[in-house]
């Protein structure tokens, strides 16, 4: 019989929990605050500033876009607030800004160096959910595992 230490699912150390208003977020969140307890792993809440979302003026007026991280920043903090109150110790957020998928992927994961990184499966409207979901590029390409909550 095989050392039952290595039937143990991996212990993560550092949680990346990626959030916007979706109800799938909501409940990636949730399973990223449980194991982060179970593991006694930090948690790092992040979401990105979508510079697509706003018109030319709103995207060139810094007073907007300050207003639009202001709230955002706001938005976060309740995040971590909640995962402090459940009883994470190490709790922070961090904003990127641009298209999800790839802040996620090309910033956020390479300066926060989670080894998990969860987050909900993101269905996008439109003509975006034909060349795929935000969820599927950030598994496809993230250089570490990711959780896709549903």
């Amino acid at each position: 019989m095989e050392n039952t230490e290595s039937m143990n699912p991996k212990k993560f150390t550092r949680i990346l929990v990626g959030v916007d208003d979706s109800p799938d977020a909501q409940l990636a969140f949730r399973y990223a605050m449980n194991r982060a307890k179970f593991d006694g792993a930090e948690l790092v809440i992040c979401s990105v500033l979508e510079s697509d979302n706003m018109n030319i003026y709103q995207a060139l007026s810094k007073d907007y876009v300050h207003g639009q991280r202001a709230e955002l920043q706001a938005h976060l903090q309740k995040y971590q607030d909640l995962a402090q109150r459940f009883g994470i110790s190490e709790v922070r957020y961090v904003i990127g800004e641009g298209d999800p998928g790839e802040t996620i992927v090309k910033n956020i994961i390479p300066d926060v160096k989670p080894d998990l990184l969860v987050v909900g499966s993101l269905s996008q409207k439109g003509v975006r959910k034909y060349f795929g979901s935000q969820a599927a590029y950030m598994a496809k390409y993230s250089p570490v595992s990711v959780m896709i909550v549903r």
